[in-house]
C-alpha cells in the first residue's frame, strides 16, 4: 500500500532573493490541492498547469543518501513524497487517487536542472537527470501525510 510520506510547500510569503541556496519548503501533515492550480497557499501554485505538484517517492531518495544528496523532505524541491510507489515509473496520463477525494495526473517527467544542482551542491549525474515526476491536480480536496495514494 503507497502512502503519503510527507507535503512541503513554499508559503506564498516567503520569497527567494537568488537561486544558489536551499528551496524554501516548511512541513505540512494536511494540506488542500485545489483543482487545476496545486497546493492552497503554495506560492509555486498556479503558475503552470502541467507544473501544480512535484512528487517524488521515498524509495528513490533513500537510493541517493549513498551519493551523498540531501534527502530530507523539501531538499529536491518537491512536494509530495509517496511511500511504496515507484513515482518514477508512472507516465504521463496516470492518475492517483490521494486520500478520499484528491486526484492527480500525471503531466510529465521532472528532470534536474542547474537550480537543483545549486540546492544539492552536487551534479545530477548520479540520478541520470529524472528527479520523479510533476503532476496537475484533477480533483481537489484535503490531503494529510500518510494518506492512500492508489493508482485509479
Amino acid at each position: 500500500m503507497a502512502t503519503i510520506y510527507s507535503i512541503v510547500y513554499q508559503p506564498e510569503d516567503k520569497k527567494y532573493d537568488g537561486r544558489n541556496h536551499d528551496f524554501i519548503r516548511e512541513p505540512l501533515q494536511q494540506a488542500t490541492l485545489v483543482s487545476d492550480h496545486g497546493i492552497n497557499g503554495d506560492a509555486k501554485a498556479g503558475r503552470n498547469r502541467n507544473r501544480q505538484l512535484n512528487v517524488l517517492s521515498l524509495e528513490w531518495l533513500e537510493g541517493l543518501k549513498t551519493f551523498g544528496y540531501r534527502t530530507k523532505p523539501g531538499e529536491f524541491g518537491e512536494q509530495v513524497i509517496v511511500q511504496g510507489l515507484e513515482v518514477e515509473r508512472l507516465q504521463p496520463g496516470d492518475q492517483l487517487q490521494i486520500g478520499e477525494s484528491a486526484m492527480i495526473e500525471i503531466t510529465k517527467a521532472r528532470t534536474g536542472c542547474v537550480r537543483l544542482e545549486a540546492a544539492q551542491g552536487r551534479s545530477n549525474e548520479a540520478f541520470g537527470g529524472l528527479v520523479g515526476m510533476m503532476a496537475k491536480v484533477v480533483v481537489g480536496g484535503d490531503i494529510q501525510v500518510g494518506d492512500e495514494v492508489n493508482r485509479a
